[in-house]
Order: structure tokens, then sequence, then C-alpha cells
């Protein structure tokens, strides 16, 4: 088989991108030299930790790539940190949100040296603030102007992942009891999306944190892992943005919203995995 056929197999087999493919099938800077000297490939995938050799692999991988196939590099990073801390200071400062103003050096003390998970082949670390920044932002940008909530928003991962308690946040009653909804304390799906309902502000930034990783999750989830969040996503969260919608006239603009760019996504994402899925059927 032509080093060109074999890497679009397993591509399409395993749902992978070039790097990615690149660590499982090269195990040694040797083989790799093997490659670019046109020895034959591996007939066989092989799973290995090989972070130190991502970009001789990628070399040898983009090398034997028919002519004209996308070469693309994912971005993990779509927005600059100090834009998005920025606007959201600006604002706070010009609509008297304090708490929120005050949650933005709190937020970024807290998760200080903390990244997001990259994508597949990347060796970029991405700040863990990009991450509640965007929700605040995505917030804003859709017409939520109140402080408790954008407060939330921006906090909604300190006590899951800074070892803080709710009780203990600096902010007030209401910032404690979201935030102390959105932090998962076991591994029951059903309590605890059922616990958060009827608190808007809590149901709302989860809605918001689930867009945000439905939008990124194709880059650094599995294919298995990718469908058990969509299920997750269709089962528990789509019924709370209908509640917002229903419930709280002042939420529907921003339940409408988060609804359509989920279900785009999520729609994409099965098309594409349906894709996938019938490719690895013919090999």
């Amino acid at each position: 088989m032509e080093k060109g056929s074999f890497i679009r197999k397993w591509m399409d087999r395993l749902g992978m991108s070039q790097q990615e493919l690149a660590e499982k099938l090269v195990e040694t800077a040797t083989e790799v030299r093997q490659w670019k000297s046109d020895a034959p490939p591996p007939e066989e995938p092989k799973a290995s930790q090989m972070e130190q050799l991502l970009e001789v692999a990628e070399d040898a991988i983009q090398e034997v790539l028919p002519k004209g196939e996308a070469r693309w590099r994912l971005q993990d990073q779509l927005f600059s940190e100090e834009s998005m801390y920025t606007r959201m200071r600006t604002f706070a400062q010009m609509e008297g949100l304090t708490q929120t103003y005050q949650a933005l050096p709190y937020m970024k003390s807290m998760h200080a040296g903390q990244t997001r998970k990259p994508n597949l082949g990347s060796r970029q670390r991405v700040a863990f603030i990009v991450h509640p920044l965007i929700m605040a932002c995505q917030a804003h940008a859709m017409g939520v102007r109140d402080d408790v909530t954008l407060t939330v928003a921006l906090l909604h991962d300190v006590c899951e992942d800074c070892h803080v308690r709710p009780q203990d946040l600096p902010f007030s009653k209401e910032v404690q009891e979201a935030v102390a909804l959105l932090t998962r304390s076991g591994s029951n799906h059903a309590e605890y999306y059922r616990k958060m309902r009827g608190n808007p502000t809590a149901m709302l930034v989860k809605c918001l944190d689930r867009c945000q990783n439905l939008s990124t999750m194709a880059g650094s989830f599995s294919l298995e892992r990718m469908a058990e969040y969509i299920h997750e996503t269709e089962k528990y969260i789509l019924p709370m943005l209908e509640e917002l919608k229903d419930q709280h006239l002042e939420l529907s603009d921003a339940a409408f919203l988060l609804k359509y760019q989920m279900l785009s996504t999520i729609e994409t994402q099965k098309a594409l995995m349906m894709r996938i899925n019938r490719a690895k059927k013919t090999t």
C-alpha cells in the first residue's frame, strides 16, 4: 500500500488529525527517519507517548501526504485573554457592575498557572482564564447586564479547580449559591442538573459553559467522548434552555442564541462523526 493511502486510511478510520496519527504510528525517531527515507510504513498503529517527537513526526507525515491535501493547524486560542479582560473590566466600570469588576482580578489570581486542555497534537498551553472570559464576554454581548450572572460566569470553575469552598468566596450570597450549584461533587449527572433547575443564574452560566465547550470539543475530545457529551447536552442542557426561554423572559434572547449555537455545533459534529463511521466501515 502506498504511504499516502495508508495514512489517509488510518486518519479516516481513527478520526485523527495528522499530528495525533503521528503520535500513534511513530514510536521512535528512527522510524520517522525510515519513513522519510521511503522505508515501508508500519502495518499496525502503535499507541506510544511521543510528545518529544511531534515536530519531526509531523514533518514526516506532511512529506508523504498527497499534494494539495489540507494542512490546517487548529487554533487553540481564538481571542486574546488580555483583550477580553480589558473589555469586561471597561464595561464593568462603565455600567457599575461592582462584583464583576472585583471578580476579574480574583478569578485571574485563582487560576494563575492553570491551562486549558490543548487540541489533539498541539503543544500550545492556553491560559485557563480564556474560558471564563469568553463566557462573560459572550453573555454581555448577548445583552446580559446582570452583575451576579457575569460574576458567576467568571467564577464558575474556581471552587472546583482551585479548592475553594463556595461559602468562602468574597462575593454576595447569590454568587456563592450559584457557584455552589455549578460545582460538581460527584458523578451523578441527573442529580447535578436537577439541583440547578430553578436557579436561572446557574442555569444560564451552565449553558454558556456547555456552549463554549461544545464549540471546542472536536479539537480535544475522542469521538466516543464527543458522542457522550452530545447525548448529555441533549438530555440535560437543551431542556434548561427551554425553561429559561419560557419562564424567564429577560433571558429569552440569550437562550435563543445559545440554543442556535449549540444545535448548529451538535448537528455539524454528528454529521462529521457519521461520515467518519461510514469511512471506517468501508475500509
